[in-house]
């Protein structure tokens, strides 16, 4: 059993979580005295904490909290907008001593709002959606994907429609069919949003980007190239959760809802080429191998610790408690680290499941989980940040995504070879 944690609180609920290196510092986002349901404006806080749970400093945006993503350099990036009713959207990059290094106001179309935005090695990729979130969108706007330069003008700009969508198990009941419930054949989507996980991936020469309808969670993922915005294909309608960078050109999809339970592996021509019966929150090691806790909105819980196999066979793990769980993080030696139903979980390589620390905790906003040096654990519950301290645990593993973005950066690009 590991020890107590170190916490440290927050101003409010935590957003994001990512580290400069494996010694810190370990950067958050959250809300600041604001509860994420109201509609008011928002106030974003970057607060930067060593690696003992000591807190280094603070600063304030302007704006819905985004994920921090840090560059190759150390530099910590964070999204912002000037509060306007039409919002001007600004990324900051934030040094380690809290200075401000860089600000780029990005490029962005009348009425537009940013969704999504990652790293690049020489700017960004963003994901523009026509309106903001929960709000109708003009008729017939789509929303787009982008390559902003440094400076944040456009390198290329692709329309990402979704006009209709359809999926089997989507049920509709209102005035016009007196009250009952019948199949939800096609429709156009009312609001346009953000895939729910994982929305904007890079993987070397390919770009996955994912919009759904606000209101059913049915959306479309798009392959595009990475050098010119080429659409290369775009997978049929349907509930997509939990998706992971595989390798370079490759994704793993998941489905879940509506009947679906799904993970699908995408190759760079965007192609499927394999698709398991199960949907999680995965972690693929150098050698490829994906394993990771099922994620089902079923209770009690169904689920299991799974290894999908090439041939689209599962190896069975053990049985897992409850549902809200950060997603996992991987070390070398092949051990899974998770919270879950209070509990602190490591599940080894040969699906022996150990218990690293219990609490009478509830709380179902969490993180992602971080490995760290000296084998720290990292994760957030709603707005504490808590330091696990020598769990025995190896160096996180090596590979395309031993934890959620795919690294310790919090930004799920891997550069080009």
């Amino acid at each position: 059993m590991a020890k107590d944690p170190e916490i440290t609180e927050l101003p409010g609920q935590v957003w994001g979580l990512a580290a400069a290196d494996p010694g810190g510092p370990i950067y958050l986002t959250s809300y600041a005295g604001r509860s994420p349901s109201t509609r008011t404006l928002y106030t974003t806080v970057l607060t930067a904490v060593d690696v003992t749970g000591a807190r280094l400093w603070q600063r304030s945006f302007a704006g819905h909290p985004f994920p921090p993503r840090v560059g190759a350099d150390g530099i910590v990036w964070v999204t912002h907008h000037d509060g306007a009713s039409a919002p001007v959207f600004t990324v900051t990059g934030v040094g380690a001593d809290g200075s401000v290094r860089h600000a780029v106001t990005l490029k962005q179309d009348p009425g537009e709002h940013l969704g999504a935005v990652v790293r690049m090695p020489d700017g960004f990729c963003v994901l523009w959606l026509p309106t903001a979130p929960r709000r109708w969108p003009p008729h017939g706007s789509t929303a787009r994907l982008a390559r902003h330069s440094d400076t944040g003008s456009t390198l290329w700009s692709t329309s990402l429609p979704l006009q209709a969508v359809s999926y089997p198990g989507v049920v509709e009941a209102g005035a016009a069919t007196g009250w009952h419930v019948r199949p939800k054949k096609a429709w156009t989507p009312s609001t346009l949003q953000v895939d729910h996980r994982q929305p904007l991936l890079v993987a070397g020469d390919r770009i996955l980007a994912g919009i759904s309808d606000g209101g059913s969670g049915i959306g479309m993922c798009t392959f595009l190239d990475t050098a010119s915005g080429h659409i290369i294909s775009t997978t049929d309608p349907g509930p997509y959760h939990h998706k992971a960078i595989v390798g370079p050109g490759s994704f793993l999809v998941g489905a879940q809802g509506y009947g679906a339970f799904s993970s699908t592996l995408y190759e760079r021509d965007g192609q499927a080429t394999q698709t398991w019966p199960s949907h999680g929150q995965m972690v693929i090691d150098q050698q490829g191998t994906i394993r990771g806790p099922e994620s089902e909105n079923i209770l009690p819980s169904r689920s299991r610790f799974r290894i999908l196999q090439p041939d689209g066979s599962m190896c069975d793990g053990p049985r897992l408690n409850g549902y809200y769980t950060s997603y996992p993080a991987l070390d070398a030696d092949g051990t899974t680290m998770f919270w879950r139903d209070g509990t602190l979980l490591a599940i080894d390589a040969g699906f022996d499941q150990h218990e690293l620390f219990r609490a009478d905790d509830d709380r179902t906003v969490m993180s992602r989980t971080l490995l760290l040096h000296d084998a720290t654990i990292a994760l957030a519950l709603d707005n504490e940040l808590l330091l696990f301290r020598d769990t025995g645990m190896a160096p996180l593993a090596t590979g395309p995504w031993p934890c959620a973005d795919g690294n310790i950066h919090g930004n799920p690009v891997v550069p080009i070879a």
